[in-house]
């Protein structure tokens, strides 16, 4: 694919830069999931055994070039360490990472303070990039989730210094290459969600390289709505009725079989618990709502599954929230993860919404892949070049 591993690199005696993600929700000053710093450890790991040290590099929320104290990666480093399983000397500063003391220069792992606190960072500043390439011997990209930020942390350092993927990012890249690069056929793509304007671009792409698309959640609503059909109270973008239609027709023309809701749920209020029905597509109230997909379709659905030999899942069915609007995803994502046990499926699965309700299906961990990069995993599905990842191409 054109980027190299760390495989490819010497690494005795290295300082290895990694940019890493581990920007983990933090309440009241402690990590409420750890899952991201639990991604990092082989590669660190990876590093250390190979007499390497490893240099961290992440960010932590959004302070835009200041120093916001309550985004200080101060607060990650019990677990970082925990996780690890070694002592983690933390610089404040970049002139700290310059000019270490002796005690942070005998530690085996160095975490820099939050990048994003440097104006340099977001602007992909060539000046601020060259000298954060100054830390290091060899730069290693562990974070697919950024890859998509043309930043100097990123993109930038990439350009001083030899360059490979870490562990994570490679699994994950090996991961889409193999749902969208050259798959294994028939691909079946499951795309849910509440709009169709936010995922244009993502079905644009689709319908040319897949050969089954599956849309769900209020998305699907408009693709009724746009061919006819009453949606009634529904949440729906009415007027994307004729982009709708033009996705429609491509897919046609491409050969690509667009499955919509055959039947759906409906209810009058979205509450847990809330009375519902099961009614065809073309006859939800018009005081009602649609909710989830009905069972006539998880059937239709279930037949697709069966039929591909590769899937890609971006966002939800349905309301997946609140019971009883989660039986539709519940059903796909637990067909899906029996045919993966069974090596008859590749599943690969991303996106914030994706991964919640395949967690809640209880069929994550039955995937071939389950991507926590959110923008980084759709604008890959969306056909475009990550800055981050071209960067190691170089």
């Amino acid at each position: 694919m054109g980027w190299k591993t760390l495989d490819d690199l010497e690494l005795d005696g290295k300082r290895v830069l990694v940019r890493v993600d581990i920007n983990v929700p933090v309440e009241a000053g402690r990590v409420t999931d750890a899952t991201r710093i639990e991604r990092i450890v082989p590669t660190v790991r990876d590093i250390l055994s190979r007499g390497g040290k490893p240099v961290l590099i992440a960010h932590f929320g959004r302070p835009k070039g200041r120093v916001v104290l309550d985004m200080s990666l101060r607060q990650v480093l019990p677990v970082l360490e925990e996780k690890l399983g070694e002592r983690v000397a933390f610089i404040e500063t970049l002139e700290g990472g310059e000019s270490p003391t002796e005690e942070q220069a005998g530690a085996r792992v160095i975490l820099l303070e939050n990048i994003r606190f440097h104006p340099g960072e977001e602007a992909n500043d060539p000046a601020f990039a060259k000298r954060l390439a100054g830390l290091g011997d060899v730069y290693c990209n562990d974070a697919f989730s950024a890859a998509h930020r043309a930043h100097a942390s990123t993109e930038g350092v990439a350009h001083h210094l030899p360059s490979c993927a870490g562990r994570l990012m490679q699994a994950e890249l090996r991961a889409l290459e193999a749902a969208l690069g050259e798959p294994e056929r028939p691909v079946l793509a499951v795309v849910g969600g509440a709009k169709v304007s936010t995922k244009l671009d993502l079905l644009g792409n689709l319908v040319e390289k897949v050969d089954m698309l599956v849309i769900g959640g209020g998305m699907a609503n408009t693709f009724l709505a746009a061919q006819g059909l009453d949606v009634g109270q529904s949440l729906c973008e009415h007027e994307m009725a004729g982009t709708a239609r033009t996705i429609a027709e491509k897919a046609a023309a491409t050969g690509c079989e667009l499955l919509l809701p055959r039947d759906v749920v409906v209810a009058r209020e979205f509450k847990e618990g809330a009375e519902s029905q099961v009614v065809k597509a073309e006859d939800c109230p018009a005081d009602a709502m649609i909710l989830d997909a009905g069972p006539d379709s998880v059937a239709h659905v279930g037949q697709a599954l069966d039929r591909a030999k590769t899937l890609i899942w971006n966002g939800p069915l349905g309301a997946f929230e609140i019971p009883p609007f989660d039986a539709a995803t519940n059903a796909a994502a637990a067909r899906a993860a029996e045919l993966t046990r069974a090596g008859r499926l590749t599943s690969v699965a991303g996106g914030g919404d994706t991964v919640a309700a395949l967690n809640g299906a209880g069929a994550a961990e039955a995937f071939t892949y389950v991507s926590t990069a959110g923008g980084a995993f759709l604008e890959w599905m969306e056909g475009k070049e990550l800055p981050g990842v071209a960067a190691l191409s170089g």
